[in-house]
């Protein structure tokens, strides 16, 4: 039986170091990932907070922080336009359903991962008492062996209404085929359904980047390796084929702008492009 994903919970743990160690304003206000991730770890951040302070530590923290941060603001606009289904794809320790705004209660949010993190969460859910509201439900998939259309029909979702989807750091971990036929599906969803993922970043030429090949790296020891590597040039035409209307790649100028400016510390803005929205 496959495990729950340690590079998950390790991006859970950067999360919980932003509350703990970087200056307000915060980019991502998170206190129940303080709850869920343990205190062992929490003492860890704690005591070796030079670890977190490294120039890469800090450049992965912010990312992580950044790409929910962005999926959330994105959210908030598509439920103003009329969203009423909120899809979180490799969900991980995700902790928007038990922090959501008010605006956010007249959703279906529906957490879709693999089943052995599907349990490890509703473990620690359970452990730390943390409210599972009547909106929420859990649903476990395979990316690469069954179809998402049909993991969506059995966890409740109406493929006849506009729904937004956020797939946040798995693209990397799936084959090309599969990243591609799960976009394909939100695709055929209706106009103004939106997606928001994020992906590893490859040159025209092929080449990955250094940033890049790290991380690959660490999640290759950890057992995950890296499968996919997008064009971020050639993304949006791919997108546009497969039948949206609108992409956006987050660049870094605006990105700083909007969730970097005035910082108090030395949490840094992104140096490259690799979040992306597309809607319907």
């Amino acid at each position: 039986m496959r495990k729950s994903s340690r590079t998950a919970i390790g991006v859970a743990a950067l999360r919980a170091a932003h509350q703990l160690i970087d200056a307000e304003p915060r980019v991502l206000d998170d206190a129940v990932i303080l709850r869920l991730i343990g205190i062992e770890t929490l003492d860890t951040i704690r005591e070796d907070r030079h670890r977190y302070q490294t120039p890469g530590a800090l450049a992965l923290r912010a990312h992580i922080v950044m790409r929910s941060r962005y999926a959330e603001d994105r959210l908030a606009q598509a439920v103003a336009r009329g969203v009423t289904q909120y899809v979180i794809l490799g969900a991980g320790l995700d902790t928007f359903a038990y922090r959501q705004p008010a605006w956010a209660q007249g959703l279906r949010i529906v957490e879709i991962d693999r089943a052995p993190m599907q349990r490890e969460k509703r473990e620690r859910l359970s452990l730390a008492q943390v409210f599972v509201p009547d909106n929420v439900t859990f649903g476990s998939i395979d990316f690469e062996s069954e179809r998402l259309a049909d993991a969506l029909l059995r966890y409740g979702i109406d493929p006849e209404q506009p729904t937004f989807f956020s797939w946040l750091g798995v693209t990397m971990y799936l084959t090309e085929a599969a990243v591609t036929e799960v976009l394909r599906v939100i695709a055929g969803f209706p106009r103004g359904s939106e997606i928001v993922f994020t992906f590893a970043r490859k040159a025209s030429d092929g080449s990955v980047d250094e940033g890049s090949a790290r991380l690959a790296e660490l999640a290759a020891a950890a057992g995950e390796p890296w499968l996919t590597y997008l064009d971020p040039v050639e993304l949006p035409s791919k997108l546009r084929e497969l039948g949206f209307s609108s992409v956006e790649l987050l660049d870094p100028e605006e990105a700083a702008k909007r969730y970097f400016t005035a910082r108090k510390d030395d949490l840094p803005p992104p140096s490259r492009s690799s979040i992306v929205s597309a809607i319907v």
